[in-house]
């Protein structure tokens, strides 16, 4: 049961003839068609639908990226200005600083000053009272010191000669002694 078939036969004769469709000169026309409606499709729809959608976008991008620039440009300015302004009242604040520490400094050092005057006179008054004193206690100590010596003087001569000389004459012994 074995039929014999022919080479031509035993293979099934394709669709479009031999080969690749879009190769075969008797198809080109007919593709060379279909390109042209579905190039001019799909260029109505990118033109109508889809090329409009990216440039809105494009567009609204341009200006969000323009309108944040001038928005960072306005930041970057103000920032400047703050800035300035800031070392202008630090500067400011740094002169009456000096100026109220000088002005400080000024009043402590009056102030020292006319205290240091009112001690010193005060010292004064005080010296010259204790010198006072001093002298007087002197003069009185001087005084009794005479008197001591007196006293002493008749004490020795009635010790060594057992005879009591009168105050007058220890006086006058204590003066002549003195004067040496």
């Amino acid at each position: 049961m074995a039929e014999n078939r022919s080479s031509t036969e035993a293979t099934p004769p394709s669709e479009h003839g031999g080969g690749f469709p879009p190769f075969q000169k008797d198809t080109f026309a007919s593709q060379l068609l279909w390109l042209a409606l579905f190039f001019v499709a799909l260029y109505f729809l990118a033109s109508r639908l889809a090329l409009p959608r990216v440039g809105s976008i494009l567009e609204e991008r341009r200006s969000r990226i323009a309108g944040d620039f001038a928005a960072a440009t306005r930041m970057r300015d103000e920032a400047d200005a703050a800035i300035a302004a800031y070392e202008k009242a630090l500067a400011d604040a740094r002169s009456r600083a000096q100026a109220l520490a000088a002005e400080t400094r000024d009043k402590l050092n009056r102030e020292a000053e006319a205290e240091r005057t009112a001690l010193e006179g005060s010292l004064n008054k005080r010296l010259a009272a204790a010198e006072q004193t001093i002298a007087a206690t002197k003069a009185a100590a001087m005084a009794n010191v005479h008197a001591i010596a007196e006293d002493t003087a008749i004490a020795i001569v009635v010790r060594l000669v057992g005879m009591t000389p009168s105050r007058e004459v220890a006086a006058a012994a204590v003066a002549a002694a003195s004067k040496r």
